[in-house]
């Protein structure tokens, strides 16, 4: 319990020394766009921590299970746009299915994480699939991401199967790992870049193209909207 309870004080710091800088980003209005992004997937895979990779280049061991649903915010350059991402890390538990379900609508993309050491969390992807398909919206973009590549000893999950299940869902393939900082970055850029490629084939045809700012968006994040609309 002591050991527990030390590692959850390192994560609680680790959070504090970039809260400034995340209240930064989340404040700044100079922005070109604001993407909704989610992290879903079975509780345990990473999701956390992939998050706090990715926005503050931190990284502890601890496990800290996600009450309900949190988000940081970032901003990063793509093809001379300013882009706000308002990233959510959703629980994994059935129990808080209903309240983070209810923040698919307007989501831009997902990343839909399992653990390449957990054939459970693995099988579970159709099903989260099948989520994002009846909660969001059809334009929604979606990666799906094996974590935690660093321990390639403990591995259950082949590549091979993991490929062919993102070929036949549609969606893009990433092996990662949090802890190694392995294709995190990339992942974010890549789901960044497809919805930039969507949103641009909205403009040349007839469809709809969201979250471009304007006088009339709020940066709050009132449940289900986040501030995005699509």
């Amino acid at each position: 319990m002591e050991t527990l309870s030390i590692s959850r004080q390192r994560w609680a710091m680790a959070t504090a020394t970039n809260s400034h800088q995340s209240q930064k980003d989340a404040a700044d209005q100079n922005f070109d766009y604001m993407f909704k992004l989610l992290i879903i997937g079975n509780s345990s895979v990473g999701k956390t921590s992939f998050l706090f990779r990715y926005a503050d280049d931190s990284f502890t061991s601890a496990f800290v299970s996600t009450v309900g649903i949190d988000f940081k915010v970032k901003t990063v350059f793509r093809n001379n746009k300013r882009i706000k991402l308002q990233i959510w890390d959703t629980a994994g538990q059935e129990r808080y299915r209903t309240i983070t379900t209810a923040y698919y609508r307007g989501a831009m993309g997902f990343l839909l994480m399992y653990d390449i050491t957990n054939q459970d969390s693995f099988s579970a992807v159709q099903d989260w699939a099948t989520q994002i398909k009846t909660y969001s919206w059809d334009n929604a973009q979606v990666i799906l991401v094996g974590n935690k590549c660093d321990l390639e000893d403990d591995r259950l999950v082949p590549t091979e199967d993991s490929q062919r299940l993102a070929h036949e869902l549609g969606f893009q393939f990433f092996e990662a790992s949090a802890k190694d900082n392995i294709n995190v970055k990339q992942v974010f850029e890549c789901l960044v870049d497809v919805i930039c490629d969507k949103m641009n084939e909205s403009l040349d045809g007839d469809g709809p193209v969201s979250n471009h700012k304007d006088s009339s968006q709020q940066d709050t994040f009132p449940e289900g909207h986040g501030g995005c609309a699509c």
